[in-house]
């Protein structure tokens, strides 16, 4: 919980990201760069899956430049498309023909009109032209031909709809598919038409049915649907694919089919998804949207069907099995005639294929399904996955978000992907552009936001803390501040022996550098075993443990941190030795209690840093380590901290300047188990030498101390107690002597 109070800004603004999607995915309003999206990546679902290859039960009947050279210019006397229509069903034997084309005006060119204006006005009184022109009338009405030819064959015409302004309306539209009326109680978004450009009424009459050939066009141009009824005066009309393939079937009627078919068709939702055909072989359903569109199922690119040249087939010159019982439609890829689409599959594609797509996925049931309640589905997506990214990245790190962001973005495309294959087309962009909106926000609030915070923060705490650290209280700023507060931790003291001896020595660019490479392998030392740099004195350095990041075991890391700096120490004798400077000794003193930790200072300057008793001892301790000849001094509540994982060698009681009670002072020898053998031995003699001593039993102290100073000839600390027990000799304590030390000076 207090997670998600932190992250509550950019938890907010995550949902309200979602939400912007969610309008647009629930239609309240459109977000134009969806659209494209969503329009890219159909087209780009729609190549990858397409089947290929060559459907032979329709065939196209090429309009091409052979066919316009060899038989003139567009459109051919009504005779020559008499003769057509005969050779194709009687030579060929065709299944059904389609024309994508409108025959709007009549055919003047056997020049019968002429004739006839000529028998009417001049010849009027002309016997023998009257009887010559009776008997040519019939062999020289094209247009009377060409409807004949189509009388009780399976011929399906093509119109056209518009929506220009003025209404204009031409030749004769078929009878209706459905009746007006039939979807008055259902709000349909079917596309509604003013106008309309038809065939002749004579040929209407002789066909057996016709049928709209104008796509839908979207908002980029490109020709994805196809109506396959419209509505005009309230009536609604049926497209050439669909008319065709119903002639194909025997003409059973268009049943509406509704996602809701068990309610009552009052229920004002519309619902539809697809139209029956109902025939004695079965039912063939032919899937649309809520416009009553269906999506075109592109086989391929152009020459998914199989061209031949309208010439050939007027001459007689193709074999029979080329048409014979196949699906044939009339149309032309001439760019002169104006029938070129842009398609997901081509810029330029031939319309005629467009139908040619059509009524082969409407035999194959290969049509993909955009039902109505993909809009719900849509909306669900968006929730889910707004909710669930909105909550979740602001939790996580930088690479377990990029980590989360790929794993849904990969799911939610999979599942998109395998709908498709089943047939259904969800929309996807607006759930791909909410995942990478939130990732993007949640990166960039990482970067500008929390990044500026761990900047500043780094910035703060970097001068005193290890960079690993830092990098640990960066993951979670908050939890660290640098408020005063009380806390137990660890302060160490250090100080170079006869620092002034040693700078009076040398000038002051050597002095400078000796003190550069001292303090930098002394701060290195500090940081390496976690420790919080507090300042430097001159040459004395203060560090502690235990803040600003926690730190349990504060005082085992600057008791490691004080061996280590008299270790590494002893590693710059040899550099040193050859640059002819001084070989460095130095004296740390540590205590443990608890202290004031914060940013303390003036307006003008303040550091982080720790005050107290405690920090005055420690500061004590490392000014007396010379008095007793060791290099490092700790406090009796480090010791007891450690009794059990570092070996100490007692030094004293002491009183230090400005404090009555006396403390335990102690040498840490060493880590339990690197302390040898005969170190131990001695540090066993050495207890019971003090215990003498304290007990005012000089004789035997001095004895002890005696055969210490035999192993180690150069302890300042053995010749110490000597010296302090032929002091007490001479001048007896007194019995009520408690062994404690004073100092008197800091």
């Amino acid at each position: 919980m207090n997670r998600l109070k932190k992250h509550l800004v950019q938890i907010v603004l995550g949902l309200l990201l979602a939400l912007v999607f969610l309008g647009h995915a629930g239609r309240f309003y459109q977000i134009p760069l969806v659209n494209v999206l969503d329009a890219f990546i159909y087209d780009t679902r729609l190549r990858l899956t397409m089947p290929g290859g060559v459907d032979d039960r329709v065939v196209i009947l090429d309009i091409d430049e052979k066919s316009l050279a060899e038989g003139g210019r567009w459109p051919w006397s009504r005779d020559k498309m008499a003769a057509l229509v005969d050779r194709l069903f009687d030579q060929y034997g065709v299944a059904v023909l389609g024309f994508d084309v409108v025959f709007a005006e009549p055919d003047e060119s056997s020049g019968l009109r002429s004739l006839e204006g000529l028998a009417r006005k001049e010849l009027k009184d002309d016997a023998g032209y009257q009887n010559v022109l009776k008997g040519l009338r019939s062999s020289l009405d094209f247009d009377r031909r060409f409807a004949e030819s189509m009388a009780k064959r399976p011929v399906v015409l093509g119109y056209y709809f518009t929506n220009l302004s003025g209404a204009l309306t031409s030749g004769q539209l078929p009878a209706p598919t459905l009746p007006a009326g039939t979807f008055s109680n259902r709000h349909l978004a079917l596309t509604t038409w003013n106008g309309y450009g038809a065939n002749l009424p004579e040929y209407q009459r002789n066909a057996a049915s016709a049928g709209h050939f104008v796509p839908l066009v979207d908002f980029d141009g490109i020709s994805r649907r196809v109506p396959m009824l419209v509505e005009y005066q309230g009536a609604y009309y049926e497209s050439l694919s669909l008319a065709m393939v119903r002639l194909l079937l025997g003409m059973p009627a268009v049943t509406p089919g509704y996602a809701n078919e068990g309610s009552s068709a009052g229920s004002g939702y519309a619902g539809l998804e697809w139209f029956d055909l109902k025939t004695e072989r079965g039912t063939l359903r032919v899937p649309v949207d809520e416009a009553a569109a269906t999506l075109i199922p592109y086989r391929g690119r152009q020459g998914s069907f199989q061209y031949l040249s309208i010439a050939d087939a007027l001459h007689g010159r193709l074999p029979v099995d080329a048409l014979k019982g196949k699906i044939v439609l009339v149309g032309t890829t001439t760019p002169g005639l104006m029938d070129l689409r842009a398609t997901p599959v081509a810029t330029t594609y031939p319309g005629v294929e467009i139908h040619a797509n059509l009524i082969a996925g409407m035999l194959n049931g290969s049509i993909k399904l955009k039902p109505a309640y993909v809009l719900g589905a849509e909306v669900l997506m968006v929730v889910v996955t707004g909710l669930l990214l909105a909550l979740l990245l602001p939790l996580f790190s930088p690479m377990r978000a990029s980590l989360l962001s790929g794993v849904v973005l990969l799911l939610v495309s999979a599942l998109n992907f395998s709908l498709w294959n089943a047939g259904l087309v969800l929309p996807l962009a607006s759930t791909l552009l909410l995942i990478l909106g939130l990732y993007a926000l949640s990166m960039s609030w990482g970067y500008f936001v929390e990044s500026r915070s761990k900047r500043q923060f780094t910035e703060l705490f970097g001068q005193y803390v290890p960079p690993e650290l830092v990098d640990e209280m960066a993951r979670d700023p908050e939890r660290y501040s640098m408020e005063g507060c009380n806390q137990e931790l660890t302060v160490l003291f250090s100080d170079v022996r006869s620092f002034t001896t040693i700078s009076e020595g040398l000038d002051p660019k050597e002095l400078t550098q000796l003190m550069n490479e001292y303090l930098g392998a002394m701060t290195a030392v500090v940081r390496s075993n976690r420790g919080t740099l507090d300042k430097y004195i001159g040459d004395a350095i203060m560090a502690f443990w235990g803040a600003p990041v926690s730190d349990p075991e504060h005082a085992r890391h600057a008791v490691q941190a004080a061996l280590d700096m008299q270790r590494e120490l002893r590693k710059l004798d040899e550099p040193f030795k050859a640059r002819g400077w001084p070989l460095l000794h130095i004296g740390v003193g540590i205590n443990t209690g608890t202290m004031t930790v914060g940013d303390m200072g003036s307006p003008v300057r303040k550091a982080y840093t720790v005050m107290g008793d405690a920090v005055n001892l420690a500061s004590r301790l490392e000014g007396i380590t010379k008095q007793y000849g060791v290099g490092i001094v700790v406090g009796e509540a480090t010791r007891l901290q450690l009794k059990d994982v570092v070996v100490f060698r007692e030094l004293d009681r002491v009183r230090v300047k400005g404090k009555d009670e006396p403390v335990g002072i102690y040498e840490p020898l060493g880590f339990v188990g690197e302390v040898g053998k005969e170190a131990q031995e001695a540090l066993k003699l050495w207890h019971q030498a003090l215990r003498l001593y304290r007990a005012q039993d000089w004789d035997q102290a001095d004895v002890q101390l005696y055969n210490l100073s035999r192993m180690e000839p150069d302890c300042y600390l053995y010749q110490l107690y000597a010296t302090r027990i032929a002091h007490c000799r001479q001048h007896s304590p007194g019995a009520d002597w408690d062994g404690v030390t004073t100092f008197e000076t800091k």
